[in-house]
């Protein structure tokens, strides 16, 4: 059946299946399995191929794992630079970990995390390294809350 129906193949990235899975999500309001949302993903993988032309994409299979989903979505969040981790080299005196994190919400960011790091990956004992993972609006709202904490002396380091 499929060598007399079947013109063209296309293979695409896991990655690509993630996006279009987080696509249907937030724009059309659809759960989708990666084998449903393949068609889409072709779609986004291969623009050229499909550029002027009307095209009709089944989506179908709504049977993804509730975990795999989540973290589907969450990836989907870094990559489009809404869920970011800033690292903050901050001094160890009272109130500096809600100095920064005050200067976070000031500037608009949702703070999810927070690891406060004393041993590991410090640059000295007097500076601890404080991870924030935070919800921003897109990579330019990061850009601003790291201004924003650069602007009150605080040394931030974007990780996404």
């Amino acid at each position: 059946i499929c060598r007399r129906l079947v013109d063209e193949v296309l293979l695409v990235e896991e990655e690509t299946i993630e996006r279009a899975i987080v696509a249907l999500i937030e724009i059309e309001k659809t759960v989708a399995e990666g084998a449903g949302a393949a068609g889409l993903a072709a779609l986004l993988e291969h623009p050229q191929r499909f550029a002027g032309r009307r095209v009709g994409v089944p989506v179908c299979g709504g049977n993804i794992d509730s975990r795999l989903l989540s973290a589907v979505l969450m990836r989907g969040l870094v990559r489009d630079g809404r869920l970011v981790r800033l690292r903050v080299r901050m001094t160890d005196v009272s109130g500096s970990l809600a100095k920064v994190a005050a200067l976070i919400g000031e500037a608009g960011g949702n703070i999810v995390e927070v690891q406060h790091q004393r041993v590991f990956g410090t640059a000295s004992v007097k500076t601890p390294e404080v991870e924030f993972v935070v919800e921003t609006r897109d990579r330019e709202h990061t850009r601003a809350i790291a201004a924003h904490l650069d602007a009150h002396g605080a040394k931030v380091t974007l990780d996404s």
